[in-house]
């Protein structure tokens, strides 16, 4: 099949990427590495020993920055559909984190501790129809603050991608009627054309 024209335009654009170029010299698997490091620069997300879950992990660029700052005392639980090659420091869970099986081995792993941070950069794959589009991205993220909700230790935090448009400020009003700090984050690795934002939740109220 013939390349279409919006994916040689993606190729090129990918290929001279500097962040992609700084992905593949620094040794991360994704550019969106570099989303997150900026986060916790600004944010400091992680503390040594902590346990994190990272979901929609793969290809693993968010779980090498977790596993590293976490340090061999903690723990990084990374899940997703698809499959991801090892990880030093990242027990890797393939499957959807609705299932019940799912959940009894990410429990299993826990082994009783507590999850300090949830992470997610789910995104779905992308059909070029904003509406459609916009409306999965944003059950993802609704399904990811239930899985923080229900996994996070109290002073736990929730990171998660969402994008701009509609059901973007309903999603965001259902956050901070959840937790009590809600922040914004749009970091410099995210191209200027994606509507996409991070928010970062903070002091959940018991439900």
């Amino acid at each position: 099949m013939k390349p279409s024209k919006t994916s040689k335009q993606w190729m090129r654009e990918h290929v001279n990427d500097p962040y992609v170029q700084m992905a593949q010299k620094d040794g991360y698997r994704s550019r969106a590495a570099y989303k997150l490091l900026e986060i916790n620069d600004k944010d400091r997300l992680f503390k040594p020993g902590m346990v994190v879950v990272d979901l929609g992990a793969t290809p693993g660029g968010w779980s090498q920055i977790a596993a590293r700052e976490v340090g061999r005392a903690g723990r990084v639980i990374a899940l997703d559909l698809l499959p991801l090659d090892p990880l030093t420091g990242v027990d890797f869970i393939q499957g959807d984190f609705r299932e019940e099986s799912v959940l009894k081995q990410l429990q299993d792993l826990l082994a009783g501790r507590q999850v300090g941070l949830v992470i997610s950069d789910m995104a779905p794959n992308m059909s070029g129809v904003l509406t459609a589009d916009l409306a999965r991205a944003l059950y993802l993220a609704e399904l990811a603050m239930d899985f923080a909700i229900e996994q996070l230790q109290p002073d736990g935090q929730f990171l998660v991608k969402v994008f701009q448009g509609a059901g973007f400020e309903e999603y965001l009003k259902l956050m901070r009627s959840r937790f009590g700090k809600v922040v914004t984050r749009k970091p410099k690795a995210s191209r200027d054309r994606s509507s996409e934002l991070y928010l970062l939740a903070s002091g959940k109220f018991s439900v």
